[in-house]
Parts: structure tokens; C-alpha cells; sequence
């Protein structure tokens, strides 16, 4: 769409200096809080499109209202085939598990869930997006799923039990299609909701797993978090929120986690802050999120972390809402929750979410792979020769 042709509603933006080509909204006026109640965004006539969206369906105003109703389209009306005209054949999805290829997988394991919770529903607490309609848009959907299970899945028979999960899928759509997607649902409070062992199906799945490995050679090698006897890498910073949103991000993560400096929660995280994490954890305040660090830098004492992704909305008056996709790799030689330390290395993967407010982080919403976790932790010796 030409440049004459945007309206006025669409949101002026700030280029990202870590990749150029995409543009970060620096304003709410396309977002979750401007929908309000499904009233307004279930509607068929939701008006005059409200941002370039060239090769997107017409019905589809903007970014937020296309992830919204084709989510809606898929889980709620049961238009299962919608994932056929909104994801692209060779679709690359990656969850707690790894990565799922191609478009077949992702109607499969639809069917597998809508079957499994019949009544399902999405609800959506959050969708933040950076980018256009010329190198995609990327988009962090926060949703709560809500259902019984009353059908088979693949954790056993149906238990009738009523369950509310949240999950982050991270999406990249360009012409109607969504290409990229990187998800993760709370798999652990899923579980003790239906009543089943977590650590039982966390062995008997990392024990299939390990079976269907083909010969992969278990073994590694060290984590490179220092070279040799160094020191942690630099970074810039600290940086204002207001002068940068992603450097500040990327300085706290790397400080806190990387250098073990656990002050930095300090300079970056409110006094009040709540926290929302894997298996239901709910902290409030910045000594039971050190707490939290804490007990996983104890749990894997040479854990190296990495972000991968960061895009985020709005302005300094209003605040921002941030998505960082991130990496981390450790060896389980402490004791924590996981049980006694096995040695075995771990890739953990995960999403975070924050509402940044006066420069500092007031809430934050993180999701990694903790039953994939279990799973590597617990399943059985590797007694292949």
C-alpha cells in the first residue's frame, strides 16, 4: 500500500537499531487495549484498515485484529482449515520439544488438542508486534487456554478435569501467512491440573525420546559462558528505557543472569513487581525474583544465557510492552527442584514478556521448557554402546 494511502490511525514508529528493516510501534493505538470486548473485534465489518497490510486478506484491519480472529477462527469455531490459508506450507515451529516442520504438523496436532479439550478457549491477554507489511510482522501473543478434557491426548485418557494455561507464541506473518513461530505452554501446570504425575511422564517421555534419537551421541562439551579464565563478555550500558528499550533489556539479562550481578534487579525491576512464571510460580517483588534467579544459576552453576529476539511498543509516557525470545545452556550439577544433579546438560529455551513503567520492569511474564527439562533430567540412563 502506497505511503498516501496509510491512515491516520496508523501508529508512528521508531526504527530498530539492532535490525533496521523492522519498525517498532511507538504508541497503543493498535493493540489489545484498543479492541476492548469481543463486542467490537468479533464483528464481520471491522471498518477501514488501519495500516499497510499489502497481500493480507481484506477482512483483516490490522496486525493485532489478524492474529486475534484467526486464532479465534481456529480453536474457538473449530475452522481447523484456516491453518491452511494463514500458514505457509513450509511453516517452521518451534516448541517446548523443537522444532515442527511444515504446515501438515500444525493441523495435526490442532486436531490432537481441540480433540483432547473439546470446549476449548483462547483468550487473549496480550498482543505485542513490531514490523510491517515489507519484512513482516512479528507478533507476541499471550493467551489463556481454558478447557475440560474430555478426550484422548497424548498424556492417557481423558480425566474430565477443567484446565486454565497460559502459553507465549512469538509468530512471523508476511501476505497473510505465518512462516515462523516460536511457542511455549506452561506443559507443567497442564499436568497437575489433569492429576498426572509430572516426573513419571517427564521419565517415560525422555525415555521415548532418548528411544527415537537414532544413535545421536549423547555426550557434549563445555558451556561457554567465560573463554578459558575471563571474564564475562561486556556489554553497553546500563541504558535507559526511555534511550533504548532493547539495549536495557539485553544489559539487564546479560548482567543478571550472565554476570550473576543480582543487584542489577535493582536498577531495572520495580520494587513491586510481579512476576508470572513456569508451573504457576508467582513472585512479588524484586527479593523473591532473585530468589528465582538464584535457584536456577544453583541448579546449573555454568549456565550461559543469550537472547535471541527483542521487539517491543510504545513510548516513554505511556511505558512499553517488550517480547525477548531467549537461550540458555547449562549442566544440572546443583541441587534444586529438579532433583539431585545428574550432570547432564540442558538447552533451555524460553519467552518473556514485560510492562515497563517509569524505566523500570513492574511486571514480567516468563514461559521456558521446563517439562522438556524434566524430561532430559529424569529419563534413564543412555546404556547405548
Amino acid at each position: 500500500m502506497a505511503d498516501a494511502a496509510r491512515t491516520k490511525t496508523e501508529p508512528v514508529a521508531t526504527i530498530d537499531p539492532y535490525r533496521p528493516h523492522r519498525a517498532m510501534p511507538g504508541d497503543f493505538g493498535i493493540s489489545i487495549g484498543e479492541k476492548g470486548s469481543t463486542r467490537r473485534w468479533l464483528r464481520v465489518d471491522q471498518g477501514a484498515r488501519r495500516q499497510s497490510m499489502a497481500g493480507f486478506d481484506d477482512t483483516y484491519v490490522d496486525i493485532v485484529d489478524y492474529i486475534l480472529r484467526v486464532t479465534h477462527r481456529i480453536w474457538e469455531e473449530k475452522d481447523i482449515g484456516q491453518i491452511y490459508k494463514t500458514y505457509r506450507h513450509n511453516s517452521k515451529v518451534v516448541d517446548d520439544s523443537g522444532l515442527q516442520y511444515g504446515r501438515d504438523k500444525i493441523v495435526a496436532d490442532t486436531v490432537h488438542t481441540i480433540n483432547a479439550f473439546p470446549d476449548v478457549r483462547l483468550y487473549a491477554d496480550e498482543v505485542i508486534w513490531a514490523g510491517d507489511d515489507r519484512a513482516g510482522f512479528h507478533t507476541s501473543h499471550r493467551t489463556v487456554i481454558v478447557g475440560h478434557n474430555t478426550g484422548f491426548s497424548r498424556w492417557g485418557p481423558p480425566t474430565g478435569r477443567l484446565v486454565v494455561v497460559w502459553a507465549i507464541a512469538n509468530c512471523v506473518a508476511l501476505e497473510n501467512e505465518i512462516f515462523a513461530e516460536h511457542v511455549i505452554y506452561n506443559h507443567v501446570s497442564l499436568l497437575r491440573q489433569l492429576g498426572l504425575d509430572v516426573r513419571a511422564l517427564a521419565r517415560e517421555f525422555g525415555n521415548r525420546a532418548l528411544a527415537d534419537a537414532s544413535g545421536a551421541d549423547p555426550r557434549f562439551g563445555e558451556v561457554e559462558r567465560l573463554l578459558g579464565q575471563g571474564t564475562p563478555s561486556e556489554t553497553p550500558g546500563p541504558v535507559a528505557a526511555h534511550e533504548d528499550v532493547e539495549a536495557f533489556l539485553r544489559y539487564a539479562y546479560h548482567h543478571i543472569w550472565n554476570w550473576r550481578s543480582l543487584n542489577v534487579v535493582d536498577d531495572v525491576y520495580a520494587a513491586t513487581l510481579r512476576f508470572h512464571g513456569p508451573g504457576d510460580r508467582e513472585y512479588y517483588g524484586r527479593g523473591a525474583y532473585k530468589s528465582f534467579v538464584l535457584s536456577l544459576i544453583a541448579t546449573f552453576p555454568d549456565l550461559a544465557f543469550g537472547v535471541d529476539d527483542v521487539y517491543y511498543m510504545g513510548n516513554e509516557q505511556d511505558g512499553y510492552l517488550s517480547s525477548t525470545r531467549w537461550s540458555a545452556v547449562g549442566t544440572h550439577r546443583g541441587f534444586g527442584s529438579y532433583g539431585p544433579p545428574t550432570g547432564r546438560q540442558v538447552r533451555i529455551w524460553g519467552i518473556s514478556q514485560h510492562r515497563i513503567v517509569g524505566g523500570r520492569i513492574v511486571e514480567e511474564w516468563l514461559m521456558f521448557n521446563e517439562f522438556e527439562i524434566l524430561q532430559q533430567l529424569l529419563r534413564d540412563a543412555d546404556t547405548r554402546t
